[in-house]
C-alpha cells in the first residue's frame, strides 16, 4: 500500500510510513492521526529516535492501549513522527533523522521533543497526533507552532506501551490544530469527570519571567477566561523562592548505577545530562550523549525568537544562553524536579503560562 502522506515537512521517520485502519467506527471516524516515536505499534519497530534502540529492541506485538483506543474510536493511524533522541530534549532536532519544518514560523525549530507530532499537525497533514509531556515535551512545540496541546495529569491516560524517560513525570498528550478536533480525541482518552473550574488562577511568579510582547496576550487569556467562569483572577505565586541570580557555579549532572542526579560547584559553563550507569559500570550504548554532543551548541539567529520556554532543565540543546544557566541553577536540585513554564510564541499568542 502506497503511503497516502506527501512529507513536506520531514516529521515522518523512515520506518514510519505506514496505515493502520480504525477497528471500529467511533467518534474519531474520517480522523487521521500520526504517533510519536515512542508509542508501540504492533508489526512496527519503536525507534525513540535512536537508531541503536531501533536496532536493538524487539518488535512489538500488541499496540500501546492508547494507540488501540483512538483505532477502536474509528481514527485511521498514518504511522510515526520524529521524536528528539529518547525524548531527551525540548528544541525539536534529531542529529539522525533531522529536524522537521515548523509551518507556523519556518525559520525556527518545532520545539520537542514532540517535534514530528506538531510538525506533522502544523502542516495539516494529520488531524491529531500523538506526543508526550515529561518536562514540557508537549507545551513546548504546541507553542512554537501554534497547536492546542496540553500536559495530562500525571497517570490519567495510560501510558502502557510507551519508551519510558522518567516515568514518575511521563504523560501521554495529543496535538491538533483546531479545538473541536482536540477536544473529540480527549473526550476519547481521558476518563469522564464531574470537574467544573470555578476558580481563574494567575502565576504571578511565571508571568513575570515573561518577555514584555506577551503581556497583551496573557491579558486577554486572562480576560477571556474570568468572562467565561464569571469571576474574578486569583494571583498566586507556585514556584518555591529560588533566586535566578548571584549564582557562583552551574551544578552538573554525575552518574550512579541507581540513575542521574546533580551535583554543584562544577566549573562547567553548561549543565550536562549524564545517563544511569549499567550493571557492568558502563553507559548504555543508546545514550544520547556522545562527546561531540556536550559541546556547547553555536547561537542561532532565531534563538531569540523561539527560545519561549523557561524550563530550569539542563540539556545540551537548551536554547537560553550560558550564563542564564549560570544564574538560574544556583542550587542541586533533584532529577527532573523542575518548574516548567511553557510561554506563549508569537505564533500561539494567548497560551496561559502553567507549571508541572
Amino acid at each position: 500500500m502506497t503511503f497516502p502522506i506527501t512529507d513536506s515537512v520531514g516529521a515522518w521517520v523512515p520506518h514510519g510510513r505506514f496505515v493502520i485502519e480504525p477497528t471500529a467506527s467511533g467518534a474519531l471516524s474520517g480522523l487521521r492521526f500520526a504517533a510519536k516515536d515512542v508509542f508501540d505499534v504492533a508489526g512496527h519497530p519503536t525507534g525513540a529516535g535512536n537508531p541503536t534502540w531501533l536496532a536493538t529492541h524487539p518488535m512489538p506485538t500488541a499496540h500501546s492501549p492508547v494507540v488501540a483506543q483512538l483505532l477502536a474510536a474509528g481514527a485511521t493511524l498514518v504511522g510515526k513522527v520524529l521524536t528528539d533522541e529518547l525524548a531527551y530534549s525540548l528544541h525539536g532536532d534529531n542529529v539522525h533523522h533531522g529536524t522537521p519544518i515548523n509551518s507556523a514560523a519556518p525559520d525556527c525549530v518545532p520545539g520537542g521533543s514532540s517535534s514530528g507530532s506538531a510538525a506533522a499537525v502544523a502542516a495539516h497533514l494529520v488531524d491529531f497526533a500523538l506526543g508526550t509531556d515529561t518536562g514540557g515535551s508537549t507545551r513546548v512545540p504546541a507553542s512554537y507552532t501554534g497547536l492546542w496541546g496540553l500536559r495530562t495529569t500525571h497517570g490519567l491516560v495510560r501510558a502502557q506501551g510507551v519508551v519510558p524517560l522518567h516515568p514518575s513525570f511521563d504523560t501521554v498528550t495529543w496535538l491538533a490544530h483546531d479545538s473541536a478536533t482536540f477536544e473529540r480525541v480527549g473526550a476519547e482518552l481521558l476518563p469522564a469527570n464531574q470537574f467544573e473550574p470555578t476558580r481563574v488562577l494567575i502565576p504571578q511568579d511565571t508571568w513575570a519571567l515573561a518577555d514584555p510582547v506577551f503581556a497583551e496576550p496573557l491579558q486577554r487569556a486572562r480576560d477571556a477566561l474570568t468572562a467565561l467562569l464569571g469571576t474574578e483572577a486569583i494571583a498566586q505565586r507556585f514556584a518555591r523562592d529560588t533566586p535566578l541570580t548571584g549564582a557562583k557555579s552551574t551544578p552538573q549532572l554525575a552518574h550512579t548505577k541507581a540513575g542521574p542526579h546533580m551535583v554543584p560547584g562544577s566549573p562547567s559553563t553548561r549543565p550536562v545530562l549524564v545517563p544511569p550507569l549499567l550493571p557492568d559500570g558502563k553507559p548504555p550504548a543508546w545514550s544520547p550523549i556522545t562527546p561531540p554532543r556536550l559541546r556547547a551548541t553555536k547561537q542561532r539567529p532565531f534563538e531569540s525568537r523561539c527560545a519561549t520556554c523557561s524550563v530550569l532543565m539542563p540539556s545540551p540543546y537548551c536554547l537560553r544562553p550560558r550564563a542564564w544557566h549560570r544564574a538560574a541553577m544556583p542550587n542541586p536540585l533533584p532529577w527532573m524536579r523542575f518548574a516548567c513554564a511553557p510561554w506563549p510564541s508569537p505564533a500561539s499568542p494567548g497560551w496561559l503560562a502553567c507549571l508541572r
